[in-house]
């Protein structure tokens, strides 16, 4: 495949370049390789898989038929991050996902997060204005709206304080990306702040893989109710909401993976210097709704416990998504059952395709 060629989708013509995706291996980063290579797009990965397995873009091939070349790179190391764009000249785009995400470490261990997910950024954006990569898109989080005083949030809502560390270096992200952006006006940028991404891929090829005990509901719903887990917490029924637990808004990975390649090809279209999106169905579930929906679609009973409040959580969140409908053209197109089916069916190949996974599960071991 040519670096450059034309893409004819309805009436408009895209131009398609290669992307580095920093975190590849990763969750969301997997599935948006698939999704870039399914529209075109060349991609590599840089990823040092101390927080994912190298395993995953075997799965990545076999539902693309592409071998993604994976870079095992710190991006905290300058010198090794600025080899990855001296090695590929034709570059043309960077979707960042390198970061560490789980909300109680980071409350645990804030300097680590800011360490991790501040120098990494700071490395790929002097890399990008040095060797003049035009687009950036940037894995931002709803956590940057901290406890909203109204939902649905959209892209103007106000930040309050965040509730994390892990949340405030997505607000420090977002802002050190306006900066870069307004003095290096030859670089442009898509901030997408998801919300909370679940659910695999269909083929069941790729998924999520937590190294270590899952700080995600999702995950620690289908490990508890496949027996890795003897049992899970719900962090709080004394929330004001309708049961009781927290209220966020769940969105299938491969919804989340499209608007990545949907960015792209709009920042190639028009030069808006800097956009942000939300990334979300646009509902509220609880986390009670959600292991109710998990239970009718495994018909699996999860034993679980309540326990008390988690630090760092808001009592709720969920996006207005009608921008990113607007002007990105994404629109999502998995149910919550969609999501709960897809993560079981996952988990259930995780356990049973020693071939394909075993070196996965003793790493989890």
């Amino acid at each position: 495949m040519s670096d450059i060629f034309v893409f004819f989708a309805g009436f408009q013509t895209v131009i398609m370049n290669k992307i580095l995706v920093t975190g590849g291996c990763g969750f969301i980063g997997s599935h948006t390789l698939v999704d870039l290579i399914e529209n075109g797009y060349q991609v590599i990965s840089a990823d040092n898989n101390s927080r994912s397995h190298i395993q995953i873009l075997n799965g990545v091939e076999k539902i693309t038929g592409v071998k993604v070349k994976n870079y095992v790179v710190d991006l905290c190391n300058f010198d090794d991050t600025c080899a990855i764009f001296q090695e590929n000249p034709d570059l043309k785009g960077i979707i960042h996902f390198a970061a560490y995400k789980a909300v109680g470490e980071s409350v645990e261990n804030p300097l680590m997060y800011y360490e991790n997910n501040l120098n990494s950024l700071l490395n790929l954006l002097r890399c990008a204005n040095d060797f003049k990569i035009p687009h950036f898109v940037f894995s931002s989080s709803c956590t940057v709206y901290g406890n909203p005083d109204e939902i649905p949030v959209t892209e103007k809502t106000p930040f309050k304080p965040a509730e994390s560390p892990y949340g405030n270096t997505k607000q420090m992200g977002e802002e050190i990306i306006q900066h870069t952006i307004h003095a290096h006006p030859n670089i442009n940028a898509i901030l997408l702040r998801y919300f909370n991404p679940v659910g695999a891929h269909p083929s069941a090829e790729i998924g999520e893989i937590p190294i270590g005990k899952p700080a995600n509901l999702v995950p620690a719903i289908t490990q508890t109710a496949i027996g890795k887990l003897s049992q899970m917490k719900v962090w709080g029924n004394d929330y004001p909401t309708r049961d009781g637990s927290c209220i966020r808004d769940y969105i299938h990975v491969c919804d989340i993976a499209h608007a990545h390649t949907l960015a792209l090809n709009l920042m190639q279209q028009s030069r808006n210097s800097l956009d942000v999106f939300n990334l979300g169905t646009g509902n509220g579930y609880t986390v009670l709704e959600v292991i109710n929906s998990f239970e009718k679609v495994s018909g699996k009973k999860l034993n679980y416990q309540i326990s008390s409040r988690r630090p760092g959580d808001v009592v709720a969140i969920y996006a207005n998504n009608d921008k990113a409908k607007n002007i990105l053209q994404w629109e999502p197109r998995y149910s919550l059952e969609d999501m709960m089916k897809t993560a079981w069916e996952w988990e259930v190949k995780l356990k049973e395709d020693d071939n394909l996974f075993g070196a996965v599960k003793a790493a989890l071991n």
